[in-house]
């Protein structure tokens, strides 16, 4: 339909909570790109499928299904998705994820 607007960057929501860990669910298609973002406290992120580059401080690191990744707390980076991505990541109930500008 004409003026609909397509999403850019992939879909992040919250999918658990528990008493100290909150998990979200990351879902989005090839070529997406989540803009420059960082957490306030270290998150782990699971790939469930797909693939995408996690660029921190000028490093790539490639994620495909069935890596984790350890992404420090306030470490500024962006997800670049290669491939049809849906990946969970995992933090503390009290972390934000705060947009870079």
């Amino acid at each position: 339909m004409k003026g609909m607007k397509t999403s850019v960057k992939p879909e992040v929501v919250v999918s658990q909570t528990g008493e100290s860990l909150k998990v979200f669910q990351v879902t989005g298609k090839a070529e997406m790109i989540m803009p420059l973002y960082y957490s306030t406290m270290e998150a782990v992120i699971v790939v469930l499928a797909g693939s995408a580059i996690l660029e921190i401080e000028h490093k790539k690191y490639l994620l495909q299904e069935g890596n984790s990744f350890i992404i420090p707390a306030l470490q500024k980076h962006t997800l670049s998705l290669k491939a049809d991505f849906k990946a969970r990541i995992v933090m503390p109930l009290d972390s934000r994820i705060e947009f870079a500008g």
